[in-house]
């Protein structure tokens, strides 16, 4: 990683999924230097297949993010498998630290790193995740339909989420968990058929690896074949907060404020995907990172233009 240091990037992107390579792929497209910095975890590396992706539905995650890598590379751009501790600003642009002493330098900055999906402490359902304990009906619905769906209440989004499974499945419960509805939610899940299950949840029943139940504080099973959880969604900014990046809370979580280009309140800052936008679906996200470029890219063509013409100036001036 030594010589990395010496080399200025045009744009550092920080996070490889689809936002970060949407970018990536736009920016090397456009002859850019742009390295992407990817710690190999993504968000949805469980699920079996991304869907409602055009021309692609069905494909695993992983093999989306290999294609996405070989083309960003095929273009010329970097992808450098590391994880980063810091960011700071420097007279030019960034320097972006990794973990292994490694230091990336750029002139712009995009973070691409999305979020962490805060899961209730409920036995076993963490290790379902991704599987028959899912979050969004757009990605995993029609995987589940017309099946005996839960939802769990976690929070201010978790009626809506029952009402979009209801789409779904004629067959759906609402686990309290021993959060209070309020009459008007109470009403929309009454009007729709969606019993409501009173109690605390204790653990969920796996029997011959998949999801049979959900057992409830007093040891009674609610038959259930999927189980809808609406995590708490947090940004993954912690590593940017010496340059001013900080996360702005949301019901669901937080997420990293911008305008509608991606660019955030520092400059030579953007974001893309769901840092900024907590609901973007795969291909909302790779179209976000694509947008941030094309801005980016632009911002970059209207510096490099201004210094050409003040040497330009410069030079006249002389002669």
């Amino acid at each position: 990683m030594a010589e990395q240091a010496e080399i200025m990037r045009d744009v550092v992107v920080v996070g490889g999924g689809a936002a970060g390579l949407s970018a990536a792929l736009t920016l090397a497209r456009s002859r850019r230097r742009v390295t992407v910095v990817d710690a190999g975890a993504p968000r949805n590396a469980s699920t079996e297949g991304v869907h409602g992706l055009l021309a692609l539905d069905g494909l695993s995650p992983l093999e989306l993010l290999r294609r996405g890598r070989d083309e960003v590379t095929r273009y010329g751009g970097e992808i450098i498998s590391a994880e980063v501790s810091d960011v700071s600003c420097t007279s030019l642009g960034f320097a972006v630290m990794m973990r292994d002493g490694g230091v990336l330098h750029g002139r712009r900055l995009l973070i691409a790193t999305g979020l962490v999906d805060e899961l209730p402490e409920i036995p076993a359902l963490r290790e379902r995740w991704g599987r028959d304990v899912l979050h969004c009906p757009y990605c995993h619905g029609w995987e589940v339909r017309d099946r005996r769906i839960g939802v769990l209440a976690t929070g201010p989004m978790s009626v809506h989420q029952a009402l979009l499974f209801r789409q779904l499945s004629d067959d759906v419960r609402f686990f309290s968990n021993d959060h209070d509805l309020g009459d008007q939610n109470r009403a929309k899940l009454d009007a729709l058929g969606i019993p409501v299950i009173p109690g605390g949840v204790s653990r969920l029943e796996i029997v011959d690896d998949r999801l049979t139940g959900v057992r409830l504080n007093d040891d009674r099973i609610v038959e259930v074949e999927a189980l809808a959880v609406a995590p708490r969604m947090v940004a993954r900014a912690e590593v940017f907060a010496n340059i001013g990046i900080r996360p702005t809370p949301h019901p669901a979580g937080s997420f990293i404020a911008a305008d509608s280009t991606g660019r955030t309140s520092v400059t030579g800052v953007w974001v893309a995907g769901n840092s900024v936008d907590l609901s973007a679906q795969v291909g909302a996200a790779a179209a976000d990172g694509a947008r941030a470029a094309a801005h980016i890219n632009a911002d970059l063509v209207a510096e490099d233009t201004d210094r050409a013409v003040a040497r330009r100036s410069g030079a006249e001036t002389v002669r």
